[in-house]
């Protein structure tokens, strides 16, 4: 059963919580109460544990779909192009810029293809990851087919909210970018002319500082978008507009937690690709000590299927376990603003029994 189509105040009159000392219900991976730091990380570990198959299944699908396709773009544009490319590769003259456009351009929209896809890749793991949390939190079981289903129905307005936030905090980040690049232009000039351009460190310095917290001041007030997306089915603005108004009041709480989530995830993945690094160190003296070439080419084989399963489970621990996160965060922010608990607790009460 979803909760987010239930009105946004579900409660009735009276101050919020279980009161007294009556420990609130836990019929899932969390108490139905404002969540501590412990309970956040706690029930994302458990919403993993308790539903791995469908969060694995769900990013090979989706990473499995992203490189089909764009290893079809790269070879369309190879088989159009390859012609071109190799008379340009084995002419004696450096060719011009009528003979590299063609090339220049194609590539280049095989790369924005690509990015576009590995965007839509992540989108539909972002979307699975609150319709996971649902079922998690309410107690429920979850089937790889029904998180699916959810998910690619919602994925458009996740996308929405990925782009938009992208969009909003590129600005800032565009300035800065610009700031730093006025920095690096004054010291090289300085280094050259002997002093003079000092105004211009300073004027780096100031957009970085203006420009750098602004950036993540925008992306923590948009990062519950996603959730408010799936969960209560709202559109890409609304979803950032729902955000903003769950996270008012939060922002430092909300910062320093994500924060740990995405810092945790990513020594996680590094924690689990470090065997990979060493296979390829070995790689090579074991092929070189390899009796025949099927042994070796077993090993090559054996240490390539390990190693994309590590990169996977790296993936979907940086991409799934900070969006599980984020999305207990939007259910804490409800709980805590909206006294969502108890309407939880009847969602995840069975039915009674028919007489």
């Amino acid at each position: 059963m979803s909760y987010g189509n239930m009105p946004p105040y579900p409660a009735p009159p009276g101050p919020p919580g279980w009161g007294g000392w009556t420990p609130p219900p836990r019929p899932g991976v969390i108490p139905l109460a404002p969540l501590r730091l412990g309970d956040i990380l706690g029930g994302a570990f458990s919403t993993i544990g308790r539903h791995w198959k469908q969060l694995l299944g769900m990013a090979l699908a989706a990473y499995g779909m992203a490189l089909v396709a764009i290893a079809a773009a790269i070879a369309i544009a190879y088989l159009a192009l390859a012609d071109r490319l190799d008379r340009t590769l084995d002419s004696d003259v450096a060719p011009g810029w009528d003979s590299v456009a063609p090339l220049v351009f194609s590539f280049g929209a095989v790369y924005l293809f690509g990015l576009f896809t590995m965007l839509a890749a992540n989108a539909l793991i972002y979307a699975s990851c609150p319709v996971v949390l649902q079922d998690a939190v309410l107690g429920h079981r979850s089937t790889f087919g029904a998180v699916w289903r959810h998910s690619v129905r919602r994925v458009r307005s996740v996308l929405g909210t990925v782009l938009l936030t992208a969009l909003i905090v590129a600005v800032p980040l565009l300035l800065l970018g610009v700031a730093f690049i006025a920095s690096v232009i004054s010291l090289i000039t300085m280094s050259m002319n002997g002093g003079g351009y000092g105004w211009l460190i300073l004027l780096g310095f100031l957009g970085a500082l203006a420009t750098g917290p602004l950036a993540v001041w925008l992306w923590v007030k948009f990062c519950l978008a996603p959730a408010a997306a799936v969960i209560e089915g709202q559109g890409p603005v609304a979803a950032l507009s729902r955000s903003s108004q769950l996270v008012r009041g939060d922002w430092w709480r909300i910062f320093g937690i994500s924060l740990l989530a995405y810092a945790m995830a990513g020594v996680a993945s590094y924690l689990i690709q470090l065997p990979l690094s060493f296979l390829n160190i070995l790689g090579p003296s074991f092929t070189d000590d390899a009796s025949s070439g099927g042994a070796a080419l077993t090993i090559v084989i054996t240490s390539l299927v390990f190693g994309l399963f590590a990169v996977l489970v790296g993936q979907v621990l940086t991409a799934a376990f900070p969006q599980l996160v984020v999305s207990l965060l939007y259910i804490d922010q409800r709980i805590r603003k909206e006294n969502l608990g108890p309407a939880l607790a009847q969602a995840a009460s069975p039915p009674p029994a028919a007489y």
